[in-house]
């Protein structure tokens, strides 16, 4: 009893331990995330999916032949976007309040990186500045 109680602890540790990557193709993705891909990215193809599992989590991170990352959860939401620092994420990726008060108060620069948690959610800029806001768009405070 206690051999088998031992072995199914050790496997459990083992199983739930263990980060799991995996290329996948662009049809495993949720269709929230190909949708997204096709409404903010119309003219660019997915070079690789990469499916990840850590614990109970699983995420998809696409990378698109402009270089931008995305990063979807399981419901297919975007809440990563990278593009490299010299390319424009589009505005419609952006949320509507965070746009607007980049465009008032940044109006020579252009947003390369957001990214959006569980509590708040950040840009970076093209002139390297990064901005947190909270989850409604609210600006926090500048982030160096």
């Amino acid at each position: 009893m206690r051999i088998a109680l031992t072995s199914l602890v050790f496997s459990l540790l083992l199983l739930t331990g263990c980060d799991k990557e995996k290329v996948v193709n662009e049809n495993d993705l949720p269709s929230g995330a190909r949708e997204f891909v096709e409404a903010h990215f119309p003219s660019a193809k997915v070079q690789q999916v990469v499916k990840e599992r850590d614990d109970l989590e699983v995420t998809y991170d696409v990378i698109l032949d402009n270089q931008v990352k995305l990063t979807f959860d399981k419901s297919g939401n975007c809440y990563d976007a990278e593009s490299p620092a010299s390319l424009k994420l589009p505005d419609s990726v952006i949320p509507l309040k965070v746009l607007e008060y980049v465009q008032a108060n940044y109006p020579d620069h252009f947003i390369v990186e957001w990214e959006k948690d569980k509590t708040d959610q950040e840009v970076k800029l093209s002139n390297r500045v990064e901005l947190k806001f909270n989850l409604s768009g609210g600006f926090l405070r500048i982030d160096n």
